[in-house]
């Protein structure tokens, strides 16, 4: 499992964008992990999937209502991850009404969790394999602090915690 002083893994994940501009086309497009962190401040969280009840009532809207907060703090991005195909991840944003506040980036085949060792099998639920839920903030591509939660959990990943940890 990655760990606080690692840096984040070579991974590509796909983003889907309601507007052209700044180079993005409106179908998926691709997102270098590497490149795209590198010489910033990124808040990232991870979710088990999109739409699914605690990702949606809670996760992505505590990001959402404290993204101006965490930028205040130094926060240069957010990042949501799920293991879903950029059309969902895409629907899910507008759903969620994320704007430019949080990006939706899909991990549509686990890639990036497996390559951070934080995969959740859920295999015989009906939803294979997925990310755990966590949050880690990452500077210049390295992870400053990492929140992983206990199965079925939801207490170290929200959007208050990554707030006081990028005060601190």
């Amino acid at each position: 499992m990655i760990k606080v002083g690692d840096q984040l893994p070579a991974a590509t994940l796909m983003e889907y964008s309601e507007v052209e501009g700044n180079g993005c086309s409106i179908g998926p497009n691709a997102v270098d992990v590497k490149k795209a962190a590198a010489g910033k401040t990124i808040a990232l969280f991870a979710v088990p999937g999109a739409f699914t009840p605690t990702c949606s009532a809670k996760h992505v809207p505590g990001y959402v209502e404290q993204a101006d907060a965490l930028k205040a703090a130094g926060v240069d991005e957010i990042w949501c991850l799920a293991v879903n195909d950029a059309f969902v991840m895409g629907a899910w944003a507008r759903d969620q009404k994320t704007g430019t506040k949080v990006r939706m980036l899909a991990d549509g085949d686990a890639v990036f969790a497996k390559a951070v060792g934080l995969t959740l099998d859920l295999n015989g639920k009906g939803l294979g394999l997925r990310s755990n839920r966590y949050s880690m903030l990452v500077k210049d591509g390295k992870v400053a602090t990492l929140n992983v939660e206990a199965p079925g959990k939801f207490e170290v990943s929200d959007a208050a915690t990554l707030l006081a940890q990028a005060k601190g």
